[in-house]
């Protein structure tokens, strides 16, 4: 037996990350840290029967980006039955995402621009187990700054299952998606397609309520969201909001 969208991990069979991942496309993953983390874990609570099914947390270390965030321990210490999605703006990678892995994180994704050797990090995440289940698997992405040639990750096709372009210069919120991004998006799935392998895409930074749409019509995979979820007035009616505008090109 096999979950439907928005199903459970778990029938007869274990289902690997990465095909319920798919089953869940289109959907969104939405940015933790914008959450009120005062009371983080009602704030969570609101978004179940959402649809909602995946956490995203924003990993800066003050290098590779000017702000830094959380690291393991708080990724680890956050309760969840929601995919946690690990987005790492960090310098020298290979050295740090075995401690995401030890704090169950299901989606890892990498900046190809942090790491002289990216090839190494991607291989060692695909010899690591997902700690909540071992027979579930974790999901390798690569990252892209907006500045950075898209021929960059044409190398790493065969290591990864996503792919996300940054839509802002990572390092603080509240910027405005830059429009180029959607020609990068087109020009992603004519690579992938050109690969013959079936890579997800994504889109992270200056996803709102008023573009959702717009982007949703150039069909990425994947949105990350965050403060027009939890904008501390409604996350139940935003999550539900955001999640059915993306889908709604369907």
């Amino acid at each position: 037996m096999k979950s439907g969208r928005g199903g459970p991990f778990f029938g007869f069979e274990i289902m690997k990350t990465i095909d319920k991942l798919r089953q869940l496309c289109p959907t969104i993953s939405v940015g933790v840290l914008t959450a009120d983390l005062m009371n983080l874990e009602d704030e969570l609570n609101l978004l179940e029967g959402t649809g909602v099914e995946i956490l995203h947390f924003d990993v800066m270390d003050g290098c590779f980006t000017p702000m830094m965030t959380v690291g393991p321990p708080y990724v680890k210490g956050i309760r969840t039955k929601l995919l946690k999605d690990v987005h790492l703006m960090v310098t020298e990678p290979l050295e740090k995402v075995a401690a995401y892995v030890a704090a169950g994180a299901d989606i890892i994704t990498v900046h190809a621009e942090s790491e002289l050797h990216i090839h190494r990090v991607f291989q060692a995440l695909g010899s690591m187990e997902n700690v909540n289940d071992p027979e579930r698997g974790l999901v390798r992405g690569v990252a892209l700054n907006p500045g950075t040639p898209l021929s960059v990750i044409e190398p790493v096709l065969d290591e990864v299952e996503m792919i996300t372009l940054v839509a802002i210069n990572p390092g603080w919120g509240g910027q405005k998606l830059i429009p180029a991004t959607f020609d990068r998006l087109h020009q992603v799935k004519e690579l992938v397609a050109a690969s013959g392998r079936q890579i997800l895409t994504c889109i992270d930074g200056g996803v709102t309520r008023a573009n959702i749409g717009e982007i949703a019509a150039h069909g990425p995979d994947l949105v990350v969201t965050g403060s027009a979820v939890f904008d501390g007035k409604a996350p139940t009616e935003n999550g539900r909001f955001m999640l059915e505008a993306f889908r709604s090109r369907d």
